[in-house]
């Protein structure tokens, strides 16, 4: 396992005319480069630490999972790995910034700065252009300029990845595409904040309109319970899961497989805990809730004070899950148990209370491919301490 640091924000996405001109017309997107150096490094060096460069997997979590998928689409990266995983996010769609548009936060930034030159803003101390930075994770609340991610540069990013994905311009890997049951991809939908009948009812018809009879036939409930748990289904299907499905339509048009999985366990926390961003009692398998399982890290959650009660099956499902990550690393594949997702035969894994194979809701999934929902902004809290 290697890890590696890399630029984010301001220092890993800010393109600027003058950078433009600086840099033979390529500002921008350097984290990404930061991650295609690391990969070379990996290539050229790993064989001293027992690795093979020629099985080489990627893989990123939320944010990390946006670098993986642009690291799939660029030219830069070709032949420097040849598997990918994604948690949390499998995007081969959502349009990214291009270039005039990028440079167009640039100067905002510049402007809030109040710096004169590029000379100027390079300054400029680290943590002023860091305050200036929008921030709505991990609880806190600041109204700034939001950066944007990977930037159609001509260079690193030749185009939009539905452009390249049609024109067979993408890394020909096999990937995973991973999700969690409880994951922000619920806060993101209307339907994520319903708790009675009623409420589900109206963001039906707020959703689909005419069209919202339809929705509660496929999506039936009568009661307030039922409606709560149909809708955080509706919105984690209509979310990162119907994303996972559309990258493994796109990897089947280039002849490439994809692992889909859904991880579905809750943490099994230490009684009485508290904690200042999330409730034990309601919290779900949350966003990077899956991690420690496929790294082997459960302890680190206990190294300051105990916060969970791991039990032996826990222990059981991270070793699981490790060994499909080593399995596909080494093979191109996971586990015998885990089917690559066929249009013939749509099924995913299911890593929660048991490990199972299930088949997908391919009726609901389709509908809701149809009748796209509006992702909003992640809620703020405002200021708190992160776990």
């Amino acid at each position: 396992f290697v890890n590696f640091n890399y630029r984010v924000g301001a220092f890993c996405f800010l393109a600027h005319p003058d950078l433009r001109r600086e840099q033979g017309g390529h500002p921008g997107n350097y984290g990404l480069l930061d991650q295609i150096a690391a990969l070379r490094w990996v290539h050229d060096n790993i064989a001293a630490f027992g690795g093979d460069p020629d099985k080489v997997m990627v893989m990123g979590q939320s944010a990390g999972a946006m670098s993986v998928a642009a690291l799939i689409f660029s030219p830069l990266a070709k032949g420097l790995f040849r598997s990918a995983a994604m948690m949390s996010w499998c995007d081969y769609r959502d349009p990214m910034p291009t270039l005039s548009e990028a440079e167009a936060i640039g100067v905002a930034v510049q402007h809030r700065l109040k710096a004169s030159s590029l000379a100027a803003m390079r300054a400029i101390p680290a943590d002023r252009i860091l305050a200036i930075q929008s921030e709505s994770q991990l609880g806190a609340n600041v109204a700034g300029i939001r950066i944007g991610g990977p930037i159609v540069d001509g260079f690193v990013l030749p185009g939009q990845k539905p452009d390249l994905l049609a024109a067979g311009r993408i890394n020909r890997v096999p990937i995973i595409a991973s999700s969690n049951t409880d994951d922000i991809d619920i806060p993101m939908s209307p339907f994520g904040h319903v708790t009675t009948l009623d409420a589900y009812r109206a963001t039906a018809r707020t959703a689909f309109g005419a069209d919202a009879a339809a929705f509660l036939k496929l999506f039936p409930a009568t009661t307030d319970g039922e409606a709560k748990a149909m809708a955080r289904s509706v919105a984690h299907q209509a979310g990162f899961l119907l994303a996972s499905r559309q990258c493994a339509i796109d990897q089947a048009s280039v002849g490439q497989a994809t692992y889909i999985d859904q991880f579905s366990r809750k943490h099994p926390y230490a009684p009485g805990v508290h904690f200042a961003d999330q409730d034990p009692a309601t919290v779900g398998a949350y966003h990077t809730g899956d991690i420690p399982y496929w790294l082997g890290t459960l302890d680190a959650y206990n190294s300051l004070r105990r916060t969970r009660d791991w039990t032996p099956y826990d222990r059981s499902l991270s070793a699981t899950m490790m060994d499909d990550l080593i399995d596909f690393a080494r093979d191109g594949r996971p586990g015998e148990h885990w089917p690559a997702w066929s249009a013939h035969d749509e099924r995913a894994m299911r890593f929660g209370d048991n490990v199972a194979v299930q088949r997908l809701e391919t009726a609901r999934l389709d509908w809701l491919q149809a009748h796209p929902i509006a992702r909003a902004a992640l809620p703020s809290h405002g200021r708190s301490p992160r776990d």
